[in-house]
């Protein structure tokens, strides 16, 4: 398994203990920092295994992020119909 798996194998482990830990803030700073970290990540993962295994990383990332993803569409689309 090459490095940038092995990275983004643990990046799935923490996002998922993070997740389970209480917060105040509903979890956004946690999210941020994950955020941060996960697209140069993601841009390792896809340049060292090719786009299929970057495709896979960034579906796994949006599927544990999903809400900055579902309010970024609604920023987006209100963006582009306003």
């Amino acid at each position: 398994m090459t490095l940038s798996l092995t990275l983004a194998f643990v990046w799935v482990i923490v996002a998922n203990v993070s997740a389970m830990i209480p917060s105040k803030d509903n979890y956004w700073t946690r999210a941020y920092f994950l955020i941060g970290v996960g697209v140069p990540l993601l841009g390792y993962v896809t340049y060292e295994n090719g786009p299929v295994w970057g495709g896979i990383f960034l579906l796994a990332g949006a599927s544990m992020l999903r809400w900055p993803v579902i309010y970024f569409g609604r920023w987006m689309k209100q963006k582009l119909t306003g």
